[in-house]
């Protein structure tokens, strides 16, 4: 049977010296995953992503990180697979490898169009192909053409990155989820197991949304990670806070750090913090030559925060994301910040609340002194705020950045002081959102002088968008996971904006032969983190670099001595990492030209000439990957979406907003507010059919849907059968219903593309075959599929005795793929057990 298997790959990360395959007994083969269906009614076999290794090496303030992903074909035709997967923001993602047995085919960089003919053209062929997409910064898809039965394919993805270090602390974090995103529009998802449409905000939704695994179930993959950390000094501390880990040292400045459990489900960021004998982190320049020129990385430590003498008076306007992502702990972990916030504020500062869902609500007209009337007024104001609706972030944005003065009577309790208050604008989301480009843009287009923080909440947040949004505003990012205390990040926030680090940052090259240097402006310091600056030389040369700054003791200054060797050594990551700084420096030009693709000639072409040079992903560059040696044969492949994981702390009901519950009698039911779902004229009062617990959602909203469509046309109600209770009836007799109601149950369970589709392949079809819009039929046999009420013995053999060639399940949710006759339809309408059937995606 030919399949396309859509896999979403929740992972990053691993050296081409990667660990070792989870052995077999190992892994678990847990209830809800894909499974094939032999003839026998047994399974024979798993979906293809066979395991996910991932390795870093980390040395110093850099890591080499590659993913390791291992799929193998269990169908009895070839199969494409393709897969959506986060990396982190700041990575700079500089091979790709393919192995096919002992083959080996490093992937070749191209402008994306240009790949994406090379790869088509090869599917198409028969060739094994991949293909590898830069979708955001932070968010990848990988396809894998036409692998063949019983064929294994591992595609290796590496990148390099600059580690945070703050306070004394390296952080290096591996991102394991693409949350759910909403997309303004009316584009976002509609249930588990469905994947969002384009719209003009949003033109490549389909792209950044991987279907959710349905409530209940396991999308059936984990990660294997290990991160091999070596120091210039002894290490101490070695702490994830997520994950349980194991630790072992070889001597003092080499850990291994891995999975105490060995694997782990990927629905949460994996964290890792630890910190060093001493804080003193040397200021350095490391170099690099080759035939395209000479690059460095300068690294600078900050001085110590100091707190002026005189306070700062702030105007501080608190934006909560209240959307239906952040329903239950990550609401309450953001009440949590601001309540803590507001109650810590200073005798002069003035301040305001806005919430957004669907709608932006402002406490107030203008920002209020911090008196206790005031502060209790917004505690309250808070308390009541509820999660739901969907994100629209960019409303948010606009309201919070105008500048709102104090009314007079406001003013007139305030004492004037000097110098002027600073304004610092700090959201608190999840950052579930598909114009992420757009409001960075936004954000950077109207923050003037107002200082934008960021605080990301959750375990599995939109990184790019929160360090886009400080970025663009200014100002810090802070994450607080549902596993932190809420004071500790609070006493970060207030500290860093009453006396940030170092501000009004300046460097003077002297002498030296610096060109092209990323970032061009140094943003204020507000943590206590290195100035970290990419460049090139544009000849050797010796010579002083010179910091200046303020801190809040005054004027800072600060002279580091360089050395540019005609031969410098070879740290070829440097190159990577200037070429991936100028390529963010030139995206920041125009984000929402680049999400809308209206980006001007010249920044697509930079973009593009620097990926192609310097073999870096980006928005318009991809890898690419072709088998030239071999062909293989079959048709075309059927596309099956496998969705990822509901990230930890995030909500069916809040996503997707409805909540799904059972009755006593263990039949599903779907709605907002508790109310039951009505199924059209003939069953206005009825509820969906029976479905498991662990079901489609996506089937129930697909039902849904068409209900309401249903309820809105014209029409006798008929005799007013209650499709429910007919439902509940396993021993239903179809020949003893009436015709109104044998049509009623027939549109209940057959989709409408369905309906009549073996009087039109045989009136217009030749020998058995048809095409309908998307519907394909090939010697009367189309593929379907069937969601039933139990997959029990007498339902699978009820089944076949109709005709069903039974090919997938899901055992939990009761659903089934299989090819079936169309002149042999209403056989399988007319079995108690089924409940639904439509037509498979195609590929």
């Amino acid at each position: 049977m030919n399949g396309r298997i859509i896999r979403t790959l929740t992972t990053a990360a691993a050296l081409t010296t990667a660990a070792a395959a989870i052995p077999a007994q190992a892994q678990d083969v847990t209830t809800g995953e894909l499974r094939i269906i032999g003839e026998d009614g047994k399974v024979s076999a798993v979906c293809p992503l066979k395991y996910t290794d991932v390795y870093a090496d980390v040395a110093g303030f850099f890591g080499r990180v590659t993913v390791k992903q291992t799929f193998h074909n269990p169908f009895d035709r070839k199969i494409e697979a393709v897969y959506v997967f986060p990396l982190p923001q700041h990575a700079a993602v500089d091979d790709m490898v393919m192995t096919i047995g002992q083959r080996r085919i490093v992937g070749k960089i191209k402008p994306r169009e240009e790949a994406r003919e090379i790869y088509e053209t090869a599917r198409a062929a028969g060739h094994v192909a991949s293909l590898l997409d830069q979708e955001r910064p932070n968010i990848f898809t990988q396809s894998v053409a036409n692998i063949e039965p019983g064929a294994e394919v591992v595609i290796e993805i590496s990148y390099v990155e600059t580690l945070k270090y703050e306070d004394g602390v390296f952080e290096w974090v591996f991102p394991m989820v693409v949350g759910p995103r909403y997309m303004p529009g009316g584009g976002s998802a509609k249930a588990a197991g469905e994947k969002a449409t384009p719209t003009p905000q949003v033109p490549d939704a389909d792209r950044i949304s991987p279907p959710v695994i349905p409530e209940g179930m396991r999308a059936g993959h984990d990660i294997c990670l290990k991160v091999n950390v070596e120091a210039p000094m002894p290490i101490l501390d070695v702490a994830s806070t997520l994950h349980e880990i194991g630790v072992v040292m070889d001597g003092t400045s080499h850990a291994v750090v891995d999975l105490q459990s060995g694997t782990t489900i990927p629905n949460r960021d994996f964290i890792l913090r630890y910190a060093l004998a001493s804080d003193e982190i040397q200021d350095g320049v490391l170099t690099h030559t080759d035939e395209r020129g000479r690059y460095f990385t300068l690294i600078v430590q900050p001085p110590r925060r100091v707190i002026p003498a005189q306070l700062v008076a702030r105007e501080l306007i608190f934006v909560l994301d209240t959307s239906g992502s952040m329903t239950g702990f990550p609401t309450s972990k953001a009440k949590e910040v601001i309540a803590a916030s507001i109650d810590s504020m200073q005798e002069y500062d003035t301040f305001n609340l806005v919430t957004f869902a669907g709608e932006t609500d402002v406490l107030w007209e203008a920002p209020r002194p911090n008196t206790p009337e005031n502060r209790r007024e917004a505690q309250r104001f808070l308390a009541e705020r509820q999660s739901g609706g969907g994100t629209e972030m960019m409303k948010a944005i606009h309201a919070a950045l105008a500048r709102d003065a104090l009314t007079v009577a406001e003013a007139a309790q305030v004492q004037p002081i000097e110098p002027a208050p600073i304004r610092v604008v700090c959201f608190l989301t999840d950052g579930y959102v598909g114009n992420d480009m757009a409001i960075i843009d936004a954000v950077k287009k109207n923050a003037d002088t107002t200082r934008v923080f960021s605080f990301g909440i959750g375990d599995s947040v939109n990184r790019f968008l929160l360090d886009g949004m400080a970025a663009a505003g200014r100002g810090e990012v802070e994450y607080v996971t549902l596993a932190d205390q809420a004071d500790a990040a609070v006493e970060r926030f207030h500290e860093r904006i009453l006396a940030p680090v170092l501000t009004d940052i300046e460097i003077d090259w002297g002498t030296l032969p610096v060109a092209d240097v990323y970032p061009k402006a140094v943003p204020d310091l507000f943590a206590a983190e290195p100035v970290v600056i990419h460049g090139r030389l544009t000849g050797a040369g010796d010579g002083d670099v010179t910091l200046r700054g303020r801190t809040g003791a005054g004027p800072y200054e600060k002279v580091i001595h360089v050395t540019s060797p005609a031969a410098a050594a070879d740290h070829e990551s440097l190159a990577t990492l200037w070429a991936r700084a100028k390529v963010a420096d030139l995206m920041m030009q125009d984000m929402a030209g680049i999400q809308q693709g209206t980006a001007s000639e010249d920044i697509r072409r930079q973009i593009t000439d620097l990926g192609v040079e310097y073999r870096l992903m980006t928005q318009f560059t991809s890898f690419v990957a072709v088998e030239e040696l071999t062909v293989t044969t079959d048709g075309q492949p059927m596309r099956i979406d496998v969705p990822v994981e509901m990230p930890e702390g995030v909500t069916y009901e809040g996503v997707f907003g409805e909540r799904m519950r059972l009755d006593t009698s263990g039949y599903l039911f779907t709605g907002g507010g508790g109310s039951d779902v009505s199924l059209g004229k003939a069953a206005r009062r009825a509820a969906p059919a029976r479905l498991p617990a662990a079901g489609s959602s996506g089937q129930v909203q697909a039902l849904r849907r068409a209900a309401i469509e249903e309820e809105s046309a014209d029409g006798d109600d008929g005799p007013g059968t209650d499709v429910r209770e007919l439902m509940k009836d396993e021993k239903l007799d179809w020949d003893k219903l009436d015709q109104p109601t044998r049509q009623h149950l027939t549109e209940f369970k057959l989709a409408e593309a369905l309906r009549g589709l073996a009087d039109k392949v045989a009136k217009e079809g030749r020998d058995g075959t048809l095409t309908v819009g998307s519907i394909e039929v090939k010697d009367f046999k189309i593929t379907v599929l069937i969601h039933v009420r139990a997959l029990s013995d007498e339902t699978l053999a009820a089944l076949k005795t109709a005709g069903a060639d039974i090919r997938f399940q899901h055992e939990a949710s009761g659903t089934i793929i299989a090819a079936v006759d169309v002149r042999r339809m209403m056989e399988l309408v007319k079995l108690p057990g089924v409940v639904r059937i439509k037509p498979a995606p195609r590929g």
